[in-house]
């Protein structure tokens, strides 16, 4: 009950000093170019216009805005559905000092930083996000639902499950006398070793509010341990969270290195593969056969790369792992999108610093992914996975959550990186009349 009450405490403080958006009304915007994410073709000047939150009509031209609609000139931009990254971690932000940190901060501490986190990410045009293990953010998921602060849309998975030792196991790298006071972590705190443990821990997550659900099915790069690809969970386990998930009505997305831990995770059902760094022909097989969604994250691969070189940023047990599987995530990215695995948009952000998350983007692309397909990925592709049809597109009847940017970014995928204009569910909160606060 204290962590509840602290984490809550930290979004109402949080709340009262946030900028609040532009209200809800009636906007016309007036878009030079707007991006089609079913056909991935960029299209001349569009009317959209929007009320109480939906995308009311899209008209080609720019027509006179219809009477008791404001007018929004985006003059030399291009217009799209807002982005969806997959896969954040709004609870945290690696640095040298993260591991220890878990033993110093408490709950309040993160659930301050997170609201920061969220409003960067909402501001470089990421209208949702799928976090993937944390307990701080279903709270900061009610916090933006109920208007308290600014972010964007989260579908939270609250605590990661894992096996004994395994990458989400959180007592990882406590000594014997921290680990004998506070005794093995269960299926509560998200720790399986038996289908029934399995079993309990998606019932858990579902007592506690999560709306989809994490499994770590192999190691990984930043856990204190020694593997980051060995498989985790038993071919019974990830069947059985699977199966209970698909009872509760949840999708379930794997954190996967390995190609044993990755194929037991697809053979058992599961809706997405993340990371997939030594995905091999066979897996990319059955990925494609059952339709097993990839999201690479590009980005967190080449970060934790490029920081173990630095002496002293992660531990000595994690600087290998960081060097050798990170290196490889986008090279297996490329693979993937020419065996014809479907691709969707996510980053690991948490890792990398949040509100960066659109230099993915130029991962892909460089990668060899088509800019088309890339921004696909973060629109159409990603409200699949997260089994939505309202949104991801510019559509009449879908929700308004729309951003624009100078320039094509198909032409140029860097324009990527100049979103100047947030509209979320008819709200905006970037662009004119808004006032900055980098």
């Amino acid at each position: 009950m204290r962590r509840v009450s602290l984490t809550a405490l930290a979004l109402f403080a949080a709340a009262c000093a946030a900028t609040p958006a532009h209200a809800q009304g009636r906007i016309a915007l007036q878009c030079e170019r707007l991006f089609d994410a079913r056909s991935g073709r960029v299209l001349g000047a569009h009317t959209v216009l929007v009320a109480d939150g939906r995308i009311e009509r899209v008209d080609a031209g720019h027509a006179p805005p219809a009477e008791g609609y404001a007018p929004v000139a985006l003059d030399g931009r291009t217009c799209m559905p807002g982005w969806t990254d997959l896969h954040v971690h709004l609870g945290s932000e690696s640095s040298p000092a993260s591991y220890s940190e878990g033993f110093r901060l408490d709950p309040v501490d993160y659930a301050f930083r997170a609201v920061g986190y969220a409003d960067k990410t909402l501001r470089a045009g990421f209208t949702t996000v799928r976090d993937l293990g944390g307990e701080v953010t279903p709270h900061l998921r009610d916090a933006i639902n109920q208007g308290l602060v600014p972010g964007p849309r989260i579908f939270a998975a609250g605590k990661s499950i894992a096996t004994t030792g395994g990458h989400a196991d959180p007592s990882n790298g406590y000594n014997s006398m921290l680990s004998h006071l506070m005794g093995p972590p269960g299926p509560t705190e998200g720790v399986i070793n038996s289908a029934d443990d399995a079993r309990q821990a998606v019932r858990q997550r579902y007592k506690e509010g999560s709306d989809v659900i994490k499994i770590t099915a192999t190691g990984g790069v930043l856990s204190y341990a020694r593997s980051g690809d060995a498989p985790q969970f038993t071919v019974d386990e990830v069947q059985a969270i699977v199966d209970t998930a698909r009872d509760y009505g949840y999708t379930v997305a794997a954190h996967a290195h390995g190609t044993e831990g990755m194929k037991r995770a697809v053979l058992a059902g599961v809706t997405s593969i993340e990371h997939g760094t030594h995905m091999d022909d066979e897996v990319m097989r059955l990925m494609r056969q059952r339709g097993t969604w990839y999201v690479p994250t590009i980005y967190a691969g080449r970060f934790v790369a490029d920081k173990a070189k630095e002496p002293g940023y992660f531990p000595e047990v994690v600087r290998p792992k960081a060097a050798t599987i990170g290196a490889m995530i986008q090279d297996t990215a490329a693979r993937a999108y020419r065996a014809g695995v479907p691709i969707a948009f996510g980053t690991d952000q948490g890792v990398g610093p949040h509100g960066d998350n659109a230099r993915e983007f130029l991962y892909m692309v460089e990668a060899g992914i088509p800019a088309a397909y890339a921004l696909q990925s973060a629109t159409l592709h990603a409200a699949t996975v997260l089994g939505v049809d309202d949104q991801g597109v510019i559509e009449p009847g879908k929700r308004a959550d729309i951003i624009a940017m100078p320039g094509d970014p198909v032409a140029d995928i860097n324009a990527v990186m100049g979103v100047d204009f947030v509209m979320k569910e008819g709200r905006v909160y970037r662009g004119p009349g808004v006032a900055p606060r980098d």
